[in-house]
């Protein structure tokens, strides 16, 4: 069940080879990405098929001899229109800005999806924020993007307008892992991350799938146990309960390997889902800080243990196993500097 070397981060210039600016919500334009070339999207997973878009914009920009930047938008469309609805999102704002850096891109645009931005007209959409508001010079976008006011801007839309406006416009079909393969979606990666199909997802992302949250205070059982555990709580997450192959990026820097529970402790309490991560060779207090945690492989489901010392049993098993994994799979990571 190794994930391989098709996780691996594809060839690109990485954040330290050349400078990528962010420029979040309301900021101005910085003139180091005026004129860009904009991908545009809510890139929700930054997988194969955005990287297909990212790889276009990067193209065309080094043709125009202009910026590549992308341009998304927070919250995520979905949330602003449906908030009581839970959305499992792959990539939060935060770990967008991490794939993106490593993705040979010279910037990122966020900008606020509010009822402002809900309803704005195509035209507008074009003209106002395109044009007036962030002065790029052409867009790359993907073949089903829609934008505008009821959704009413279609990617023949946008092409029309951007004529009209000036700007160049690069439409791409779909992408496939192979011939006559479904499609790579952000869904297709929910779905196999729902069924614990971590090498599948991963796959299908380009990169191995992580999460960051907060550490947490616990309940402490993982020291009796002898396995310490980081504990973090995941929003809205339908990752399938079970033990998984990880490593973790401290607040340091450091990444360290481990493996980690994810579900409902069905041998003690059966509460609220929760990642508990255990670190190889590690020892310090992360309580207050955010790690991130890379899913390198699924070793089995969540089970109900008789007991203390069955348990244990299974989780010296689980951890050999995840440190083997690991030593198989020593590609680079999303995680690494």
């Amino acid at each position: 069940m190794s994930s391989g070397d098709e996780s691996a981060v594809p060839p690109a210039a990485s954040a330290h080879e050349r400078r990528f600016t962010i420029c979040r919500e309301d900021e101005p334009v910085p003139p180091v990405i005026s004129g860009a070339i904009a991908a545009i999207g809510n890139f929700d997973g930054v997988h194969l098929g955005h990287r297909t878009l990212i790889a276009a914009v990067r193209e065309t920009a080094q043709a125009a001899g202009r910026p590549a930047v992308v341009l998304t938008f927070e919250p995520h469309p979905r949330a602003y229109f449906a908030p009581h609805l839970p959305m499992f999102r792959l990539t939060d704002a935060e770990a967008k800005e991490i794939v993106f850096a490593h993705l040979g891109l010279d910037g990122l645009i966020v900008r606020r999806f509010d009822a402002t931005l809900a309803g704005t007209g195509a035209r507008d959409f074009v003209e106002g924020l395109l044009v007036r508001d962030l002065g790029v010079a052409g867009v790359v976008i993907g073949h089903d993007f829609h934008f505008g006011r009821g959704r009413e801007g279609t990617p023949m839309v946008l092409a029309d307008l951007c004529t009209q406006a000036g700007l160049s416009c690069r439409i791409i079909p779909p992408v496939a892992l192979s011939t006559g393969a479904e499609p790579v979606s952000s869904s297709a990666i929910r779905a196999a991350l729902t069924q614990g199909a971590v090498t599948r997802a991963n796959a299908l992302l380009g990169y191995r799938w992580f999460v960051s949250g907060e550490v947490r205070h616990g309940d402490k059982r993982g020291r009796t146990l002898g396995y310490p555990t980081a504990n973090v709580a995941l929003p809205a997450c339908n990752l399938a309960h079970g033990i998984y192959a990880v490593r973790a990026r401290l607040p340091d820097g450091r990444v360290k390997n481990g493996v980690a529970s994810y579900g409902r402790r069905p041998t003690f309490d059966d509460g609220a889902p929760l990642l508990e991560v255990n670190l190889f060779d590690f020892s310090g207090d992360l309580y207050g800080q955010t790690i991130a945690v890379e899913f390198l492989d699924y070793l089995r489901g969540e089970v109900r243990f008789d007991g203390a010392e069955a348990l244990i049993a299974q989780m010296h098993r689980d951890a050999a196993e995840a440190r083997r994994i690991i030593a198989e799979n020593a590609v680079p990571s999303m995680l690494d500097a």
